[in-house]
């Protein structure tokens, strides 16, 4: 994929992001590891308005390598997810309302459902609350997302990863979905049968084989 492509991608991501409500009033932003560093979406740029030359590059210190904007203001925990997860190819931040509520009780989802496992194990963590933009958040974002493609950010919202954007807004998608059904769950007084370890193992290993 050439650059342009990747920012393209990178706008497309983002724009596909707020049509599904899942970035209300220019929250959350997108990443994709690019030629040894990163391409991200600016900071306050309405995604509607977004052009593939708002994109902003940075290598893996968050040093600004080209563009005009700012980068977004969680860039440190994009660059800190690169960093440390070869796997990660490209990241997906999202407020999504039902997720985003659910961190802002500070739980994380359990194994009711077995598309749980599409987040890469037997549940997804409610990381810790630190202020958004800083480096106690992206290391409370790195320990929330061991051994797993997504976490809930306590009284912020969501992290999803992926081998590529399509993968990592698919993840943002389901955790989305997932909440919703959490949440009605808990609002109708109704306790989730949770699936055990053993079984999401398994689940994992089918979902590994699902599709092309």
């Amino acid at each position: 994929m050439t650059e342009t492509e990747a920012r393209a991608a990178i706008v497309a991501t983002a724009q596909a992001m707020e049509r599904a409500g899942l970035a209300p009033n220019r929250s959350g932003n997108v990443s994709c590891r690019f030629d040894g560093g990163l391409l991200i979406t600016p900071s306050g740029v309405p995604y509607a308005e977004m052009c593939v030359a708002d994109i902003v590059a940075l290598d893996l210190a968050g040093v600004v390598r080209s563009g005009s904007r700012t980068p977004s203001s969680e860039t440190p925990f994009h660059t800190a997810i690169y960093r440390s997860r070869p796997d990660a190819e490209a990241i997906v931040h999202t407020h999504s309302p039902r997720a985003t509520a659910l961190a802002c009780t500070r739980r994380g989802l359990p194994a009711f459902h077995y598309m749980i496992a599409l987040a890469g194990g037997p549940g997804i963590r409610c990381a810790e609350y630190a202020t958004f933009g800083t480096q106690a958040l992206a290391e409370n974002a790195l320990r929330g997302l061991e051994g797993r493609q997504s976490v809930l950010l306590a009284n912020h919202g969501v992290i999803a990863i992926g081998a590529t954007l399509e993968a990592a807004y698919e993840v943002a998608c389901e955790i989305e979905n997932l909440a919703g059904q959490y949440l009605q769950m808990l609002a109708a007084g109704l306790e989730p049968v949770i699936l055990d370890d053993d079984e999401m193992q398994r689940v994992m290993a089918q979902l590994a084989q699902y599709g092309r």
